[in-house]
């Protein structure tokens, strides 16, 4: 590989501008006349541009402009000592110490692991003084080289892509405030920047040379562009709090679901990291800070990041699809609710219409089913219709995002084309899965095609979307939607003709509520409510099947953390740790507004007896939810949305039999089924709530 950098690329002692502005472009051209780039002003842009985002001034006087730039023909590093120093924006002051790093737009891995080392080397002092004493360009050269490992050609991608497991300091005595039930905090960090190659890693050797000082124990797990190496699931279960220093999303960020978590940008990681550490380990001591959110599945899904099995791999993946698709569901169901409430239960029947031809200055005179009249009436049929209009994406949204889970970015867009061809064909759902399953697949493929360079740019905006959508949903056109179509007709006729008798109806109700709390927002539960959901928009007053499996639904899966609140808050504390006890009043809110995950710290520490008990309640509730008729028109937010629930009674008569069933149960089951002692219960620690 071509060194990086060269005497050429250095200039010493010098006044390149009185901005930080003239500094990167006068770098760009020295970068440029080498030969190692096409276009000076282009280069100058994409730094500038970079720049604008956040301002790449460090402590210590050293400023890192950088940038991918389809200018760049060979990874580079141009360097200048200021005099005077320029303003990057680091709060100490000016900055003498000036890199620009450029980088080609499809640069290897092994070249961006060469320019990471350099920005991990900025934080060492004896780095920078070299820098600051080097009489002549050669000895800065030398001095770089041997830093990011161009002196003996020794470059290692994976070196670079890790950062070392911080050990406990075994010299450092540990205070009080960074102490976590006695002994030294254990904290996991991510670090991520735009670009992925100096502020991520520059942050992570921040983090961990201040994990090292503090004697706690800090493991960092930097996510750059030349790739990153997974924590070990086995750390992250370990930990008590995770810091995010990033400016970019993490990528599987459901790894560290339910850990206490700090977030800021990157930056704040190399300028801020003891500060960071000791806010960790404060959110760790306190019961009511901020985690890291995630769906059912996510906590303890650390070991998503170790290999997997193919059907852990697929459930993952169609996870992932269904958490992006409910807040559609959510908030587009809630509009349809409050469409029904404004404008009476017959609004759906011309709502269209009322919403394109009528305004709030020229209400709808004919036809009005509204108990608020005209305006009611009007705004009914907006609301109704926004909320259809946000249904409507359910099957795109549901397949772009298994599509997404398979094969990044790339696969969103063939994803959703392939959502929608199965929602045009009436395959539902299920073609959903199968066209965000085919989307994933053929764009994962195509991404590891080898192309030209010329076409490498054009790869995932044009030629992926393109060629993805033609095949995925050529496919379900040609040969899939019709059967499974066919298959989603049948299914839905024979459901609805259980709810229409007696005993079949009652038996459905019990299948569905054994569904929503046998895993508690996992892969059966989310099975039940989006075949719930799926159906939601054909119900009506002609057609209330979709309405009864909604409420039995809603209703059975709001069982397993309103009993486990009632149980540990109220009727048999002792028998609770006091961190589930905690996690009980939060359990509270979380079932009244419907959201299963509520009793996850409860089945994540005794899965034997919370489970079984929770079945049995959920499936009184869903049995009394069909033997009473409930009838749900929204299809998320519990006792919130009881103005979309008819008869509200029976409603409530159901969900209170399930609750006090599953409650009393547990605390049975706890005392009389292999009962723990409570000197062992207090030092079992519970999974907390994510918030």
């Amino acid at each position: 590989m071509a060194p990086t950098i060269t005497p050429e690329l250095v200039t010493l002692d010098a006044n390149l501008g009185d901005d930080k502005s003239a500094v990167i472009r006068a770098l760009a051209a020295r970068v440029v006349a080498e030969g190692r780039a096409t276009d000076a002003d282009a280069l100058y842009a994409d730094a500038w541009a970079r720049e604008q985002k956040d301002e790449t001034g460090l402590p210590g006087g050293i400023a890192i402009p950088h940038a991918k730039s389809a200018s760049v023909t060979q990874p580079s590093l141009s360097f200048a000592r200021l005099t005077p120093g320029v303003d990057f924006g680091a709060p100490d002051g000016p900055a003498d110490l000036v890199f620009l790093i450029a980088a080609p737009a499809d640069a290897a891995e092994a070249h961006l692991a060469v320019l990471s080392k350099l920005a991990r080397s900025l934080m060492q002092d004896d780095f920078t003084a070299g820098l600051r004493a080097a009489a002549t360009p050669d000895e800065v050269v030398a001095i770089v080289r041997d830093a990011i490992g161009e002196a003996d050609a020794a470059t290692d991608p994976a070196a670079a892509a890790a950062v070392p497991a911080a050990a406990a300091a075994t010299s450092v005595a540990t205070d009080d405030e960074l102490s976590v039930r006695g002994r030294p905090a254990r904290i996991v960090a991510v670090t991520a920047c735009a670009t992925g190659i100096a502020h991520t890693f520059m942050a992570a050797d921040a983090l961990t040379a201040a994990g090292k000082k503090n004697g706690i124990e800090l493991v960092v797990e930097p996510q750059g562009s030349s790739g990153y190496q997974a924590l070990d699931p086995s750390v992250i279960d370990s930990a008590d709090a995770v810091i995010f220093a990033t400016d970019v999303d993490v990528r599987e960020q459901q790894r560290f679901a339910g850990k206490p978590v700090v977030r800021s940008g990157v930056k704040r990681g190399i300028e801020q990291p003891d500060q960071m550490i000791r806010e960790a380990v404060a959110a760790a001591n306190n019961p009511n800070a901020a985690r890291v959110g995630g769906t059912a599945a996510d906590p303890g899904s650390s070991q998503s990041a170790a290999p997997i099995s193919f059907g852990a791999r697929i459930q993952r993946i169609l996870l992932t699809g269904v958490s992006y698709m409910i807040p559609f569901v959510a908030g587009g169901g809630l509009l349809i609710a409050l469409g029904f409430f404004l404008g009476g239960y017959e609004v759906n029947t011309d709502a269209a219409t009322v919403a394109v031809q009528n305004s709030l200055w020229d209400l709808p005179t004919d036809d009005i089913t509204s108990s608020f009249g005209p305006l009611g009436q009007y705004l009914g049929s907006v609301f109704f219709i926004i909320g259809a209009t946000s249904m409507g994406f359910l099957v795109s949204a549901l397949a772009g995002y298994i599509a997404f889970a398979i094969a990044d970015r790339p696969g969103i867009a063939p994803g959703f084309v392939a959502g929608a061809i199965a929602a045009l064909m009436d395959a539902g759902f299920i073609g959903g899965i199968v066209g965000g399953l085919l989307a994933g697949v053929v764009a994962w493929w195509l991404g590891r095609l080898p192309a030209p360079r010329w076409l490498r740019g054009l790869m995932p905006v044009v030629i992926i979307p393109l060629l993805g959508s033609v095949i995925a949903s050529g496919l379900l056109v040609l040969f899939l939607a019709r059967p499974i179509a066919t298959l989603m007709t049948w299914l839905t006729d024979w459901l609805t003709s259980l709810t229409e008798s007696g005993g079949a109806a009652i038996g459905l109700g019990v299948i569905l509520g054994l569904m929503m709390c046998f895993d508690l927002g996992g892969p059966v539960n989310k099975v039940a409510y989006a075949f719930a959901v799926a159906g939601l928009a054909a119900g009506s007053a002609d057609n209330p099947a979709p309405l009864l499996i909604m409420g039995a639904v809603m209703c059975a899966g709001m069982v397993p953390p309103i009993a486990m609140a009632l149980a540990s808050t109220v009727l048999a504390r002792s028998i609770f740790t006091p961190v589930e006890r905690e996690n009980g009043k939060a359990a509270w809110l979380l079932g009244a507004s419907f959201i299963s995950e509520g009793a996850i710290p409860f089945a994540a520490a005794d899965p034997l007896r919370v489970i079984p008990a929770s079945m049995v309640g959920g499936a009184v509730t869903g049995a009394l939810c069909m033997i009473f008729g409930v009838q749900s028109y929204a299809p998320h937010g519990g006792i919130f949305v009881l103005f979309a629930i008819n008869p509200i009674w029976g409603f409530l008569v159901a969900l209170i039999a399930g609750v006090l069933v599953s409650a009393f149960l547990v605390v049975a089951f706890k005392r009389y089924i292999a009962p723990k002692e409570l000197a062992q219960a207090e030092n079992i620690p519970a999974v907390a709530i994510p918030a």
